[in-house]
């Protein structure tokens, strides 16, 4: 489904967005990690505030599979539950099975992962046409402690796949990580989840160590997702009259991507915590004149920068984006191809980096957005329709894999959209 939309218009604005907190998903990182660790831990545990998004509907049903003694389990687009339930496999099927996924996953590299569980013990095969890619034929073989090497580089997804099975393997595990970390506060949230359910987990700046022993039961409410809320900080700060609340938020988050919150200062964006989340408001005086940032540690974060600092014309240069090679697109080609498609020119250095002048020239008439069966192209390009009205967002139903909502939540602030 293609949308056509239109911003808000200041003269449409509902009388109350101010006053009514709007309610982002549950953030899909946390519950990947808890139902994950519940799942090794025998599914003891309550867990509330689950998102309701296709990243965690993938883990929920190849756990739900696993149980059943399913030998084949797609987990569609779900780069997250292909990292972990590879792990979770190796360490606890006890049958042959074989774990696959979209076209995109099948180009989706997960050799580093893959190698370091067989250095454990496990015996994994692939069984596509690549060596390197799923789908993967998982069988059942003793795993055990010890200490490995992997690269940091190239995905934390697949450090944290490998802590989260630690406490299950003899004499527990010693990551020694090289090449260094990218992403490293979403191996700061695995550690710090992992130690609520009872894990031994002692991290320093290059290694992490976990001892064996059993997760502990205990009930787990999720917070809300402050990469979703980023959507909401660059509506805010292309709309400086209205305020807007988001509800259940934390200040103090596990979340890498809460530095939302003091990167869209450069934009205007002032965060108030409140009791049942955060109030944005607006101060122009804040607004950067240049923008230089390094997202290696908040990837998710850079279309929606990216696209902010081009629609404000604000200069910039983003660094740390190796990594969005490997998303569900290869997000840098998709922001300059996209971006261009608005008149604005965006480069990208040999260490992907990203630069522009952010001037707007000559838009298409009636832009059509191609979202490359990614989510956080749709979130991000949609704002835009403040500063250009009409533009086509196409395949609009791809935001469901992390904020099936999105479109809904739009309308309530007075976008207009038609198919």
């Amino acid at each position: 489904m293609d949308i056509i939309i239109n911003g808000i218009n200041p003269k449409n604005i509902p009388s109350n967005i101010p006053d009514t907190p709007i309610s982002i998903p549950a953030s899909k990182s946390i519950c990947n990690r808890v139902l994950t660790i519940v799942a090794l831990s025998d599914g003891v545990g309550d867990v509330y505030n689950v998102s309701d998004c296709d990243d965690t509907n993938a883990i929920i049903n190849a756990i739900t599979m696993h149980k059943k003694g399913e030998k084949y389990i797609n987990i569609g687009a779900a780069g997250t539950a292909m990292r972990f339930m590879t792990a979770m496999l190796a360490l606890r099927t006890k049958a042959t099975v074989t774990i696959d996924g979209s076209a995109r996953m099948r180009k989706r590299p997960i050799k580093e992962l893959v190698d370091v569980l067989c250095q454990l013990g496990a015996k994994i095969e692939y069984a596509g046409e690549s060596d390197s890619c799923p789908p993967l034929l998982i069988h059942q073989a003793p795993m055990r402690g010890g200490i490995v090497s992997i690269n940091g580089s190239i995905s934390s997804q697949y450090i944290s796949a490998l802590m989260m099975i630690a406490p299950g393997l003899s004499d527990g595990l010693t990551i020694n990580i090289t090449g260094g970390l990218v992403s490293r506060p979403y191996v700061e949230m695995t550690a710090a989840i992992m130690r609520d359910f009872g894990a031994q987990v002692l991290c320093t700046d290059n290694q992490i160590t976990i001892k064996q022993g059993d997760y502990q039961s205990r009930t787990y409410s999720v917070e809300n997702d402050w990469s979703a809320a980023s959507y909401w900080y660059e509506i805010r700060s292309l709309i400086p009259d209205v305020n807007l609340r988001l509800a259940s938020l934390h200040k103090n988050s596990t979340q890498g991507d809460s530095k939302v919150a003091e990167i869209f200062k450069l934009f205007g964006v002032e965060t108030e915590y409140t009791s049942d989340g955060v109030l944005l408001t607006y101060n122009p005086k804040s607004v950067a004149e240049r923008i230089d940032i390094d997202l290696q540690n908040q990837p998710d974060l850079a279309q929606t920068i990216v696209v902010t600092a081009c629609l404000k014309g604000i200069p910039f240069r983003i660094s740390g984006l190796s990594t969005l090679r490997i998303k569900e697109t290869d997000r840098i080609s998709a922001l300059i191809s996209q971006l261009a498609k608005l008149g604005y020119t965006v480069r990208e250095t040999e260490d992907a980096t990203l630069e522009s002048d952010s001037v707007r020239r000559s838009c298409d008439k009636a832009p059509a957005i191609e979202t490359f069966d990614d989510h956080r192209m749709a979130m991000a390009f949609a704002p835009a329709s403040i500063v250009v009205p009409g533009i086509t967002i196409e395949d609009a139903e791809v935001v469901s894999k992390s904020y099936p909502k999105y479109w809904e939540h739009l309308k309530l602030i007075g976008f207009t959209l038609s198919e």
